[in-house]
């Protein structure tokens, strides 16, 4: 495959997709509250009774252990996608930005890629996620939150600052392609500022996408995303030639900022919305969902 001319710019989530474990639960798990309390106070993310970012300062502060011994505890837990390096490979080759992008934090997600894919290959990867202060003996792990909201990470905001970059760094006239890759409900935030998105089939983020009609494309492993995206590419270079907007464009990326805020809905949607709804309509300020079926709002659909 010869190298794209238009700039790509590829998104992913981490835990659950890039890997297949969720590094923050492996060390809480084992380390930290346990997977009892770990479980209880997803709960209250998931009830709306407390703040993503407010559990996950209580949960990491859980943590007194050294850096080392938590790694060495992830080093044996995570099972990294198959397709993963592969894939990576072929976006170095050709000129892909790649960005994990999660709400986890930066050290740790920078040297599990470092351990399972080499420090040079993993040096090619942009890690977009919180920063955090551990202490050398372990007694305190603090979050250090990349934006001050109730999340801790707008990942929305963090897609729009890359596109806002990759534009900068483009021919004039040329638009970049925006890719998302993820698995949850917790994803759509990112995922709506994307062109093109890849959900893990079988989890909560396809589901929803079939439930409210959002154009997606399932994978398995990053072999499928790999061969996907090289149809696009060259959909793309026969279609546009690298010139204007690519052939799979979502003009309503930008849009959907603007469109779900709290004036744009009816009132009584907004006076009593479900948690799922909330997350849908409002995605700033909620994390991770109640598995209920949302109604649905048109629109808020992708293009």
């Amino acid at each position: 495959m010869t190298n794209t001319s238009r700039k790509i710019v590829c998104f992913s989530d981490f835990d659950g997709t890039i890997f297949l474990q969720d590094t923050g639960h492996v060390l809480f798990d084992n380390l930290g509250c346990g997977s009892a309390h770990r479980q209880l106070l997803d709960e209250q993310i998931k009830s709306g009774e407390r703040s993503f970012r407010d559990v996950s300062e209580e949960m990491w502060g859980s943590l007194h252990t050294p850096f080392e011994n938590g790694f060495e505890v992830l080093e044996k837990a995570l099972e990294i996608d198959p397709g993963f390096q592969e894939f990576h490979q072929f976006c170095i080759k050709n000129n892909i930005t790649f960005n994990v992008i999660s709400a986890g934090l930066k050290p740790v997600l920078s040297r599990v890629l470092e351990n399972f894919l080499g420090e040079e290959e993993a040096s090619h990867i942009q890690i977009v996620a919180n920063d955090a202060e551990i202490k050398p003996d372990g007694s305190e792990w603090k979050p250090i939150w990349r934006h001050d909201n109730e999340l801790g990470h707008d990942k929305a905001l963090s897609v729009q600052e890359g596109r806002a970059l990759a534009l900068k760094g483009c021919p004039d006239g040329q638009v970049p392609l925006i890719i998302f890759i993820g698995d949850g409900v917790s994803d759509l935030p990112a995922a709506r500022e994307a062109d093109v998105l890849f959900a893990r089939k079988g989890l909560r983020l396809e589901e929803y996408c079939k439930e409210n009609n959002i154009p997606y494309i399932g994978f398995e492993s990053f072999a499928d995303i790999q061969k996907e995206v090289e149809k696009i590419m060259k959909e793309d270079h026969e279609k546009t030639g690298g010139v204007g907007t690519p052939a799979r464009f979502n003009p309503r990326a930008n849009m959907w900022r603007r469109a779900s805020s709290k004036q744009a809905i009816p009132k009584f949607v907004a006076a009593t919305p479900t948690q799922e709804e909330k997350m849908f309509i409002w995605p700033e300020s909620f994390s991770e969902p109640q598995p209920k079926t949302m109604p649905e709002v048109p629109e808020t659909r992708a293009a």
